[in-house]
């Protein structure tokens, strides 16, 4: 009996000492088993992350044991996970931050940078944009002066870091993420298939088959707008192509250069702003990417991506659309109005006015190899090429097969999902790699160019991308800025209870057409826009509880809304690529091109931006807005213009 008492006994002690053990263990670490990381940047009542890496594990009891940490002398419970815990942070002023676990003591000053200087990189990048009428030097400014303000808050001693923060983070990274990288290579891709295409003769081919049966002004008028929508894919190819090209034509059938020029300019960007695969969809899906990126960061999941945000977005995409329609009814009724109609009165009686501007731009890389066979398939087989392989790309990415099993889903819907679930970039570079290595194909195996001048033109095509290929990188830069300084917060707290989430669309189209007019760039005003009214508008929806379903729809309309007020201010700016290029491929007095345009732009415009407001207030479809925006601008034309003499 004795013998197992004394055996007890000392079972007993043997497990209080390993449990004591244990207990001195995982109740106490050594300043020397904990470290800390925190931001390098705080931003006053924003919350941030802050980690504690145990570094002997084995000490802790199990994973997800709760230890109590006191930070800034507030008990915390941080619960610990393969060695690691994470605790928030929220600083209104500044003040050491105190970090305490066991034996383990963190202390650090904190100056937290206010709010309200978010805003002052994008408030910079506009303000020079207005003045200097030039985006990349605005852009650079505004980056650099955004990581001096982080720098100069991360650390009061080492402001001037921004500076070369611009190349070593903001640049570097932008250019390293894959998502990026695959936006710059496809918009490069496609450079290089409008130079193959133009100059192989089967730009030229196409533009001939839509022009052999105009033979009256409205036939002739007719052929030019279909032309501008046939050329979708580039809107300075479709300027340069549809002008030079049809101005012999127009000049015979005496319609002034003014109409001519009008209906250049406004088919070029609303037409490669809103099709599927043009060198305009690549900024477009990295900007709302970028967007995505952001507002997802932040806890609150957008369940769509960007091509999917692009094609709901279509559907209130008014100005682009309604530009179109606007031209159709000014041609078929042969009615005009404004300075316009002069033009034209002066046209018919044979007194066309010719204008020649000197812009440093040539056209030469549009126009077909000498002695070259106009072949219609030279362009329409690699064009075919991009559009089918980025829709068959998008099928296979989104596992459509696999969606199409479910047979409670329409074909509509099915395709849908498979869209939204897809991976856009693959599908785009898959397409566009095919495409222009079947321009290659179908330009040297014609004797047309040798394999080493086809080369070559690809790479001048190539070249024609580098300016949108900059705006880019800086876009994303100035973007990854703004989300580091939580400027859409800033925003948001202004707006809240100020601005309604319905007005955004409005405001935002209203905001993209004064900067893209004063800047002259509609990429410019995009990359300024997208990252900013996308955000603000998510946060708003977000504060104001508007369901999901409807806080998408709202997000789509500002995603169009940034794009058609950016077309509608290139087509009224003076200093506007594409109103300059038109000018010069039409040869017509830039002043008057100008001049003549801008009641017809400012008219679509007014119409637009009430049917905006009424696509965020009301539960009607956009499309039937559209409609009721069509009858409108037929009323303008019909009531308004004033006939024209045959």
């Amino acid at each position: 009996m004795v013998k197992i008492k004394y055996l007890i006994g000392l079972f007993l002690t043997i497990c209080g000492g390993v449990l004591m053990a244990q207990s001195t263990d995982y109740e106490f670490l050594k300043s020397d088993e904990v470290r800390v990381e925190v931001p390098h940047f705080f931003v006053e009542g924003i919350p941030a992350e802050g980690v504690v890496y145990c570094d002997s594990p084995e000490k802790l009891f199990r994973n997800g044991y709760v230890k109590e940490a006191y930070v800034n002398g507030e008990s915390r419970e941080l619960t610990f996970k393969n060695g690691k815990a994470e605790f928030q942070l929220t600083f209104d002023r500044k003040e050491p931050l105190s970090f305490k676990l066991d034996g383990f003591t963190f202390v650090k000053d904190v100056s937290p940078m206010p709010l309200w200087v978010g805003v002052i990189p994008v408030f910079i990048v506009i303000l020079l944009a207005l003045i200097f009428k030039e985006v990349v030097s605005s852009l650079i400014v505004g980056i650099i002066t955004g990581a001096s303000i982080i720098a100069y808050y991360a650390d009061s001693s080492s402001a001037w870091e921004g500076i070369l923060r611009l190349i070593d983070t903001y640049i570097i990274e932008s250019v390293t993420d894959s998502d990026h990288v695959s936006v710059l290579v496809f918009s490069i891709l496609i450079g290089g298939i409008v130079a193959l295409i133009s100059k192989n003769g089967g730009m030229k081919a196409v533009v001939n088959i839509i022009s052999k049966k105009a033979n009256s002004p409205r036939s002739g008028q007719m052929a030019t707008w279909a032309l501008g929508l046939a050329i979708f894919f580039d809107d300075y190819a479709n300027t340069l192509v549809v002008g030079n090209t049809m101005r012999p034509l127009t000049d015979k059938l005496r319609i002034s250069r003014e109409k001519l020029s009008y209906i250049v300019d406004s088919t070029a960007a609303p037409v490669a702003a809103i099709a599927f695969i043009t060198t305009w969809i690549g900024a477009e899906l990295g900007y709302i990417q970028g967007a995505l990126d952001q507002i997802n960061s932040g806890g609150i999941v957008i369940d769509q991506g960007a091509y999917s945000i692009f094609f709901a977005s279509l559907e209130f995409a008014f100005y682009p659309l309604l530009c179109l329609i606007f031209m159709f009814f000014i041609i078929y009724l042969k009615r005009d109005y404004g300075s316009m109609y002069g033009a034209e009165v002066a046209a018919r009686a044979g007194k066309i006015t010719e204008g020649k501007i000197d812009t440093g731009l040539t056209e030469d890389e549009f126009e077909p190899a000498k002695n070259t066979r106009l072949r219609f398939a030279n362009a329409f087989i690699p064009i075919f090429i991009v559009i089918t392989g980025t829709f068959i790309g998008l099928l296979v990415t989104g596992d459509y097969w696999e969606v199409a099993k479910d047979d409670s889903m329409s074909f509509g819907t099915q395709l849908a999902v498979a869209v939204g679930n897809s991976d856009s970039y693959r599908s785009l570079l898959w397409a566009s790699m095919l495409g222009i290595m079947a321009a290659i194909v179908l330009t040297v195996s014609q004797h047309i160019l040798s394999l080493t001048e086809a080369i070559e033109t690809s790479f001048n095509g190539f070249k024609t991308m580098m300016g949108a290929v900059v705006i880019l990188i800086l876009a994303w830069s100035l973007a990854a800025i703004t989300a580091e300084m939580h400027t859409a917060d800033f925003l948001a707290s202004l707006a809240r209870g100020n601005v309604a989430p319905w007005l955004i669309p409005a405001i935002t189209f209203v905001i993209a057409a004064v900067v893209a007019f004063s800047t002259g760039s509609s990429w410019g005003t995009m990359a300024i826009l997208y990252p900013l009214m996308l955000p603000l508008c998510w946060e708003l929806a977000i504060q104001a509880q508007i369901e999901p379903e409807m806080a998408v729809a709202l997000f789509a309309n500002v995603t169009s809304c940034v794009l058609a007020g950016a077309v509608l201010g290139d087509h009224c700016s003076p200093i506007s690529d594409t109103t300059i290029l038109s000018s010069l491929a039409t040869q017509c007095d830039h002043i008057s091109h100008v001049r003549t345009q801008l009641p017809y732009a400012l008219t679509v415009g007014l119409v637009s931006v009430i049917l905006t407001v009424l696509s965020a207030v009301t539960p009607i479809s956009g499309f039937l807005l559209l409609a009721v925006g069509a009858v409108l601008l037929f009323a303008v034309v019909r009531f308004f213009g004033k006939k024209l003499p045959s």
